[in-house]
């Protein structure tokens, strides 16, 4: 694919504590301030970044949403530690709340893809006060998925990418390896070329692809399974096409959440759906807002 259609991010960074998150805000954000209780806020998976969520936001722009997005820990260059403990899931629930906190978020409209699901899931889980609602995106609630990978061989076969990201420590130098052509491959030809190299451009950064990488090797399946029911309104979209993530566990889901609970699915659809069908992700999120 070519061009991801829509235009460009307004960037800005915010410091959290010791750390600085590189952020982007969509027009609506950018020029009238985020609202304290009205805006997106936007989490992206592996391998990826903020770029992720470009066609989302821009939408959410031309829908009058505020909407705000950040490189996570280890994808920004000023929050990436160096330790693989750094990067537990507690810390990065925290990095969310306290981005909120920075950013003068009382409670926003969460939402996550892929590994940005999971913080979502836990985040929700950890701190329902601050959230509105949750969309989370590719990836079920944490503990539907480690069920999966233990029950379910089929999901076991899909994940088994994992386990070597986990305990290969060469998986950094694969992946950036001849400019980034593993890493480029991983999108499956569904992802725009110029939302490609926002994300490349961020992972082949000195030590961007090991810190990100650290976030399996700080979180295993036990982890995932311990993180508690979300009690939040919860919508999970999922790609039929996902090759990552199996149907088990987008069955089991709803099993994890309290609250008013839907799920979405898309055929045709791969793993990426942020950029593959922001349209979805939209409509899913405006009517999450009511």
């Amino acid at each position: 694919m070519n061009s991801s259609d829509n235009s460009d991010l307004n960037e800005v960074r915010v410091d959290v504590g010791d750390l600085t998150f590189d952020a982007a805000v969509n027009d609506v954000g950018l020029y009238n301030g985020l609202d304290p209780s009205e805006s997106v806020l936007l989490l992206h998976g592996f391998p990826q970044s903020k770029a992720s969520w470009l066609p989302v936001m821009a939408r959410l722009g031309r829908a009058g949403v505020p909407a705000i997005a950040f490189d996570q820990r280890g994808y920004s260059p000023g929050a990436r530690p160096s330790t693989v403990a750094d990067y537990c899931l507690e810390n990065l629930v925290a990095d969310v709340v306290n981005f909120c906190d920075a950013t003068e978020l009382e409670r926003v409209y969460l939402v996550g893809h892929d590994w940005g699901a999971i913080v979502a899931w836990a985040t929700t889980a950890a701190r329902p006060d601050r959230i509105s609602s949750l969309t989370a995106v590719s990836v079920p609630h944490p503990a539907a998925f480690a069920w999966a990978i233990a029950s379910d061989p089929d999901q076991r076969q899909r994940s088994a990418y994992m386990d070597s990201l986990r305990d290969d420590p060469s998986m950094a130098d694969l992946m950036t390896a001849d400019d980034g052509a593993g890493l480029r491959a991983a999108y499956e030809g569904v992802v725009a070329d110029d939302l490609i190299e926002r994300h490349v451009e961020v992972l082949m950064q000195p030590g961007a692809m090991a810190s990100a990488i650290n976030w399996y090797r700080a979180n295993g399946d036990d982890d995932l399974a311990a993180i508690a029911p979300a009690n939040r309104p919860t919508t999970l979209i999922w790609g039929e096409n996902d090759v990552a993530v199996g149907a088990a566990s987008i069955a089991r889901c709803g099993d994890h959440v309290t609250g008013e609970y839907r799920t979405i699915r898309l055929p045709g659809i791969t793993h990426w759906v942020p950029e593959q069908a922001p349209d979805a992700v939209v409509s899913a999120v405006l009517d999450g807002m009511g």
